[in-house]
């Protein structure tokens, strides 16, 4: 069980961390078809896939209707990529099932397109890590 310092700090099981990546992608062909009613629903199956994943989400934007711009945080052992492949693959049938209509507006009937951009947001803060070793120490006391 994952839970949140005062820091921002994630204490799992095996680690403690604080892991952000930033990642952008866009509609097939930069067609704007991510309306309102599609943003809300993109927002809830992205927050079921984030808790059956295993992974936070922080923010999430849709941007002119074909750009998708979120933030997320992961244990370590979940790769960046893996993130992306799950909220593209997994949007993207929940998309085609619900907004049957969709597919036709697309040249190739592809929602996303297959690059992403990916950013890690960092904060490198010596007192995070002063704290740590802090309460490692007294727990090893």
């Amino acid at each position: 069980m994952e839970k949140f310092t005062e820091l921002g700090v994630i204490s799992a099981r095996t680690c403690v961390y604080k892991m952000k990546y930033r990642l952008i992608w866009t509609v097939q062909d930069g067609r704007n078809v991510l309306g309102p009613d599609l943003e809300l629903f993109i927002q809830t199956v992205f927050k079921q896939i984030a808790d059956e994943k295993e992974f936070i989400i922080h923010n999430l934007k849709v941007l002119n209707q074909n750009y998708i711009d979120v933030t997320v945080s992961a244990h370590p052992k979940i790769a960046p990529s893996y993130i992306v492949k799950m909220l593209k693959g997994i949007s993207g049938r929940k998309i085609y099932l619900q907004f049957p209509d969709i597919k036709q507006k697309l040249e190739k009937g592809l929602l996303w397109t297959n690059n992403f951009y990916i950013q890690t947001i960092g904060s490198y803060s010596e007192d995070v890590v002063e704290e740590y070793i802090k309460k490692q120490f007294r727990k090893n006391k």
